[in-house]
Order: C-alpha cells, then structure tokens, then sequence
C-alpha cells in the first residue's frame, strides 16, 4: 500500500481511490478473461446449460436407479422433447454474450472475493480478519449449494412440467431461448440468496435480533411462510414444492442452532 502525508501505514482518500480502482481493473481483467474463455467454449458451454431441459438428465437417471434400488422396478420417467426458437435475429448471439459474461463473473467470483477481502482487510483487526474469512467461505460455500440446488433439482423439474405443461392437444409449446435463459438464471440466483438464511440468523442473532427459543417457537409459521415461498418460485406441482421446501426447512433448522453460536 502506498504511503502519505508522512505517516507511516497510513492511506489517504485518494490513495484508497487508487488502490480500489486497481481492485476492480483486476477483477474486470480475471472476470473478463474467463468470460471470453467461456465464449469461446461455445458448444461445452452450450451443452451444460442445456442439459437440464433433456430427458435424459442425469437427476432424472438418479431418481430411477434408487427407485430401482428401492424395489419399484420398471419406473421410468417419461421421454418429453421441448423445442428451444430464437425469435429475433440477434438473440442466439446476446444469448451467448450474456451468459459468458454471467458464467465469467461466477467462475471469477473466489478471486473477486479475495481481492475484495484483501483490499478491506488492513481496516480490521487480526481476530475480526478470521471472523471475516470464515464468513465469506460460509456465505460463498451456501450460494453454490443453492446454485447446485437450482442446476441439478429446481430448474429440471420446473422445465420438466412448466415445458410439457399443455392446455390442449392443438397447442404445442416452443420456448424461446431468451426465456430459458432469463428463468434459469433468475432461478439461480433466487437459490443461492435463499440458502443465506443461516448467515442471516447468525447476523440477527449477534445483533440480539433473533434468539434461539423465538426461531423455535416460530417454527410452524417458518413452515407455513417457506411452504408458500416455495409454491411462489415454483411450478404447481407436489414434487417440485417438496423438493424446494426440504431443504429450506432444513435451513431455517440450521439457523436455530447456528444463533446458539451467535
């Protein structure tokens, strides 16, 4: 860090200015190159996004081996085919622009958080650093998990029903790429926000917001409350309702004992 007005480890607004400004230009540089790597990787890029609007993915194959492992031989999810358009002539090109820059930002996102940490660091003390790190890895940990959540379950099964879902024989469904997109991401970063919940309570609870015997007491309206915020981010189906409410109760469990750490 630069030095100034003759005071030893010490940093003046502009310096600080500067040293953020060589932050971000490092951050837009990793997020940059990794973007234009996943560019570039079209058709991998394009087949791992694409794969939890097939039949054949591979939730779908895991289902049927432990529905087999359990004795119900013969069960088999029904093959289904939904057609992906592009309606103007620029959107499989911005489709592709966006989603790298999305995916670049994701893939930069462990070294935008170090960078981060490391320009705000000198600010703490040694003990508030450790508190600090272990935080981020909590929070960054939890947000993938959300975003495997979304990837492998949620966003499956929501295509799976909300794409074959037909009012009538005579209406067939084509969806555009835009809105596969628009949903997959928005179902992304819904998931990995929602599994924050146990760094919310934690927070609350070192504020003296929330205790442990008040999440307890409250656990059968929390039940009710993430019933119906699953049935909100969800398509209307039993499955997918269960499949999004589990875990998320199981959460708001974690958060009742992570507030006795608090």
């Amino acid at each position: 860090m630069p030095v100034s007005d003759g005071h030893e480890g010490l940093m003046t607004f502009g310096g600080h200015l500067e040293e953020l400004r060589r932050v971000l230009f490092r951050i837009i540089g990793v997020a940059g190159t990794l973007a234009a790597i996943v560019f570039s990787l079209k058709d991998t890029t394009w087949r791992i996004l694409l794969a939890p609007g097939e039949h054949g993915f591979v939730t779908y194959r895991l289902i049927e081996r432990l529905a087999h492992s359990a004795g119900i031989h013969g069960f088999r999810f029904t093959e289904y085919h939904v057609e992906l358009i592009a309606t103007d002539l620029s959107s499989q090109f911005m489709s592709h622009v966006t989603t790298s820059v999305y995916l670049g930002l994701l893939g930069a996102s462990p070294y935008i958080l170090y960078e981060l940490f490391r320009f705000v660091s000198p600010a703490l003390y040694a003990s508030e650093r450790r508190h600090a790190l272990r935080a981020l890895t909590v929070i960054y940990a939890l947000f993938l998990f959300g975003v495997f959540m979304s990837y492998y379950v949620l966003f499956p099964v929501s295509f799976r029903f909300l794409g074959t879902y037909s009012v009538s024989s005579r209406v067939h469904s084509m969806i555009t790429l835009d809105s596969y997109v628009s949903t997959f991401t928005a179902l992304t970063l819904a998931m990995g926000l929602v599994f924050q919940l146990p760094v919310i309570a934690f927070v609350l609870g070192r504020m003296g917001m929330v205790t442990p015997s008040l999440l307890s007491r409250y656990r059968r309206h929390a039940f009710l409350l993430i019933m119906v915020v699953s049935a909100v981010i969800t398509p209307p189906d039993l499955m997918t309702l269960v499949l999004v409410a589990l875990p998320l109760y199981l959460l708001y469990e974690l958060s009742i004992v992570v507030t006795r750490w608090a």
